[in-house]
């Protein structure tokens, strides 16, 4: 049966320093930086491309223009509140005292 492992990811070991390994950890750590950043820039794209094609503003408009006002302008209103909420928060968090 296997140990289970303590630590997982790019480091080394606890009891082991890094050797020659350091410049395959860094190499592996920007591999998978660029293929996130890429990943992300791709979804975007898809995205934004598959709201182009939808048209769903324009319909949405010339139909139920009022409609579409109220929501944009709740939306942004939620979106208002999130970040006052954001900023509001404490800095750090409280210490706990032990008994």
């Amino acid at each position: 049966m296997r140990r289970p492992m303590k630590a997982s990811g790019f480091t080394a070991p606890a009891g082991r320093k890094l050797g020659r390994e350091r410049r395959t950890a860094a190499v592996a750590e920007l591999i998978a930086s660029v293929a996130l950043a890429f990943g992300t820039i791709v979804a975007a794209t898809v995205v934004t491309v598959g709201i182009a094609r939808a048209d769903i503003v324009g319909n949405v408009v010339g139909h139920e223009g009022s409609l579409f006002a109220v929501a944009l302008v709740l939306g942004l209103v939620f979106i208002g509140m999130g970040g006052l909420t954001v900023l509001s928060l404490p800095a750090e968090k409280p210490r706990r005292h032990k008994p």
